[in-house]
């Protein structure tokens, strides 16, 4: 008779009609597991928003400083000469 064909060994003191029923979940156990389902859940939910806020303030500060006609280099040196014009009346 070939070994291949035999099915696992089962330990002497558990019947093999049937399998052991799995333990109920504990209030605790359920706590844990809808706990970290939502850090991974927030987590994702970070990982897709937050690049997404930062585009859009990206985009919002371009769209205001092209609706003024000007630019963020431009603003800049503005406010260096504003800076200079202080420095002389102090």
């Amino acid at each position: 008779m070939s070994e291949l064909h035999e099915g696992p060994l089962l330990p002497v003191d558990q019947p093999t009609a049937a399998p052991a029923r799995p333990k109920p979940v504990t209030r605790r156990e359920e706590r844990r597991r809808r706990r970290s389902r939502r850090r991974r859940g927030e987590e994702i939910l970070a990982w897709v928003l937050v690049p997404l806020i930062c585009l859009g303030i990206y985009w919002g500060i371009n769209a205001v400083f092209e609706f003024m006609g000007t630019s963020p280099g431009q603003v800049w040196d503005q406010l260096m000469q504003v800076k200079a014009m202080m420095e002389k009346r102090a």
